[in-house]
């Protein structure tokens, strides 16, 4: 099998590792961060598919904020693309954005799921001022490609 090989640090490296690993946590930790700011204006997109309602907030550049998700709220299979669920998620979310989230919002809705009627009911009444919303659903020019003809 061969002799094994053990690599040995000097303790002078070592400390220089430590040291370099101190500094980016106190660089990290110094920057402030962005929940510690009040944001005025954000924007909301809500992700609205069959299997499940996705809710994100980004503030006005798109840097996100805070997101929630009902899968992440404990629903379960079909039961994460209800109305029910979607508002559930808007009222996760007023809770992760209580100090810092944007008063204004643009909501963004993607996809034909059913929460997304819900999730925008929910907004407005738990205290957003809403500026736009605008569906963002993706629509092919042409569909899909057509069946082959068939032959006899």
């Amino acid at each position: 099998m061969g002799k094994k090989q053990i690599k040995t640090e000097s303790s002078d490296q070592v400390i220089k590792e430590g040291q370099a690993i101190e500094q980016a946590i106190l660089k990290s930790s110094s920057k402030p961060s962005e929940g510690s700011k009040k944001i005025e204006n954000g924007q909301v997109f809500i992700k609205a598919t069959y299997n499940n309602t996705l809710i994100t907030v980004a503030d006005e550049k798109g840097n996100v904020i805070a997101w929630a998700s009902a899968g992440s709220l404990g629903f379960a299979g079909p039961k994460k693309a209800t109305p029910f669920a979607a508002s559930k998620v808007v009222a996760a979310l007023v809770e992760k954005l209580k100090k810092s989230g944007p008063a204004n919002v643009r909501v963004m809705v993607n996809g034909v799921g059913g929460g997304r009627d819900s999730a925008i009911r929910s907004l407005a009444g738990q205290g957003f001022n809403i500026l736009s919303i605008k569906d963002v659903t993706p629509i092919p020019f042409n569909g899909p490609r057509r069946p082959k003809v068939r032959r006899v």
